[in-house]
């Protein structure tokens, strides 16, 4: 049986997905910084916009992806080409329809585009141009070669992926970069986007043939496979509709009542917050795989072991990182775009508990999708979503901005988040498992609330005539405050002497860390 090496792989992917996402938060800030100055801000609005449009047609993908790399982790631990192979057959036709599903209903939706915006749009150009042309982008991202991305998500090589957008992207962003600076052309900028998604599918393909000669898309699967595989399809269909809901209704809410400049001011914020999840989900991403694997392989004791170890890193991960928002993100977008393009700190406070529930809730998700655990779990994220829909709808009538950021939060923490807890601990692990969990991961919460708390009241003194001298100073302090507490809280934990031990192993021993709990 070939067995995956996970730890080796996880630290492969980490390492470039790091270097990717550095790269994808740096390289699109100068992108949007030079679209508000030589374009406009509502040019921001109407890329939020599209990308949002085209995110509720990518529900024709129903989980296909999902489903078809879950469906490969066993018969690589298997060493079972010949199903491989027939899975990828299965996986190209399949994303062939898809593709033309999304041609045909985005067409059909073309005359509605300029009703899901309130108020005035750029001067000088066609909305259903603009849009048409995106939608090929995503048609394209489809039809060419996408089912070749599984047999390297199934193999945790998403290193190899990083490397390839790595390249693309350079081209992309050089070629757009051109297009504004010197053309001020959005047409242009639009059309660059769509060649280089096709350069970036045909590149992943030759090198996905390139290490994996022996799988192509060929033979057959037994008609029970394909039934089973069609169940976890439907099955993912509602999760699918839910994601969507939650990644687009906010933007679609926003330009519809509110009009494409406060669009704007939103998104600079959910930029940079997303920007910093991007991070944390390399880990989530690196780890898939691996988890899948390890839950057809080991017990549900070593898995739940697992499952808190990861729960106290990403808990101490996006601790960190909520405490880094607070206290920096209003300096950092006075220093960016200005205070004219700035929301109140009230709207702040909402953006980081948002940021810190999606990573606990990413983490379980992660569990979710690594364990196939889609049927039990289809009503979930539809419910949710439409609990965060229906308040955006009707907050934003009242509080504007500030309702659509709440029922988010609300509709996480609320609906989303416990059942899916109740879910896992029904279906993956034991139910007496999850007192000593929750009780950790309120622990975890409580934490960060008090670090967070007492963080933000030392930066609160920290206020020169400098932006920059502001931000590096209350940097630094949250640099050292929050881990020091984290540590000399948890330093006793078994999770944290586990999770030094992992990290050693990460490094190979690099940095010796294992010293830290001897």
């Amino acid at each position: 049986m070939a067995k995956i090496e996970r730890t080796k792989n996880v630290s492969r992917n980490i390492a470039f997905g790091i270097l990717l996402k550095i790269y994808q938060i740096f390289i699109p800030f100068i992108m949007r910084t030079a679209m508000i100055y030589l374009m406009g801000v509502q040019y921001l609005g109407l890329n939020s916009l599209f990308t949002s449009v085209l995110q509720v047609l990518n529900l024709a993908e129903l989980g296909v992806g999902s489903a078809m790399v879950y469906s490969m982790y066993k018969p690589i631990a298997e060493d079972d080409s010949t199903t491989i192979c027939a899975l990828m057959k299965l996986y190209k036709y399949y994303y062939r329809t898809i593709g033309l599903v999304i041609a045909v209903i985005g067409c059909v939706l073309t005359p509605f585009i300029l009703k899901l915006i309130s108020g005035d749009v750029p001067a000088g150009i066609n909305i259903y141009v603009l849009y048409l042309l995106n939608l090929g982008a995503t048609v394209l991202s489809y039809w060419m070669f996408a089912y070749k991305n599984s047999i390297l998500q199934a193999h945790q090589r998403t290193d190899v992926v990083s490397k390839v957008t790595l390249l693309t992207s350079t081209i992309q962003y050089a070629l757009q970069l051109l297009a504004l600076w010197l053309l001020k052309d959005y047409y242009v900028y639009v059309i660059v986007a769509l060649f280089t998604q096709a350069l970036t599918n045909i590149t992943t393909a030759i090198v996905a043939n390139r290490m994996y000669p022996e799988f192509k898309p060929e033979g057959k699967l037994p008609k029970n496979e394909v039934k089973k595989i069609n169940q976890r399809i439907k099955d993912l269909f509602t999760s699918k509709i839910g994601s969507v809901i939650y990644d687009s209704a906010d933007t679609v809410v926003i330009s519809a009542f509110l009009g494409l400049t406060i669009l704007a001011v939103y998104q600079n914020y959910f930029y940079i917050l997303t920007s910093i999840t991007g991070f944390i989900m390399i880990i989530f991403s690196s780890c898939t795989a691996g988890i899948g694997n390890s839950i057809v392989t080991e017990t549900k004791q070593k898995n739940f072991n697992d499952l808190q170890k990861f729960t106290f890193i990403i808990c101490w991960i996006a601790g960190f990182c909520s405490v880094c928002l607070l206290c920096l993100y209003q300096p950092f977008m006075e220093f960016w775009v200005g205070k004219e393009l700035m929301m109140e700190m009230s709207a702040v406070v909402c953006l980081v508990i948002y940021f810190f529930v999606k990573q606990l809730n990413s983490l379980l998700n992660l569990y979710k999708d690594a364990s196939g655990m889609w049927h039990e779990d289809k009503f979930r994220p539809l419910v949710a979503a439409l609990t965060n829909l229906t308040l955006n709808l009707i907050l934003v009538q009242f509080i504007g901005i500030y309702g659509v950021i709440l029922s988010t939060v609300i509709a996480i923490t609320a609906v989303g988040l416990p059942w899916l807890l109740h879910n896992l601990f029904t279906v993956i692990f034991e139910k007496n498992m999850f007192q000593p969990f929750f009780g950790k991961l309120l622990k975890y919460c409580l934490a960060t609330l008090f670090v967070c708390i007492l963080t933000y009241f030392v930066c609160s003194f920290v206020n020169s005539s400098s932006l920059w001298l502001t931000l590096i100073i209350r940097g630094i302090i949250c640099v050292i405050v929050p881990n020091i507490i984290f540590f000399v809280l948890y330093r006793k934990q078994i999770e944290f002497k586990e999770s030094v031990v992992l990290f050693d192993n990460m490094t190979r021993g690099k940095l010796k860390l294992r010293k830290m709990v001897k």
